[in-house]
């Protein structure tokens, strides 16, 4: 699968139900040898009182469960190997 038939869907966590954001917004983990994709780092922004708090969401690829015609679906709850 190529990066260019994945982006701008919108990735979302289907235990939280939460929408983490968009595709194409992330940076990427490559692998330097073989050239796969290892996680994308997805910046995240939340409203709290009078300030908004960045952080990240790195999501790696055996995360994903699904990925459909215009959303990923991720489990973030599961732990790296």
């Amino acid at each position: 699968m190529r990066l260019s038939e994945i982006s701008r869907k919108e990735i979302v966590d289907y235990v939280k139900g939460e929408r983490l954001g968009v595709l194409g917004h992330t940076d990427l983990v490559i692998d330097e040898e073989t050239g796969k994709i290892e996680a994308f780092i997805i910046p995240t922004s939340r409203w709290f009182g009078f300030g908004k708090k960045d952080k990240e969401v790195t999501v790696y690829w055996h995360q994903i469960k699904k990925i459909g015609t215009d959303m990923i679906i991720i489990d973030m709850g599961e732990k790296k190997a």
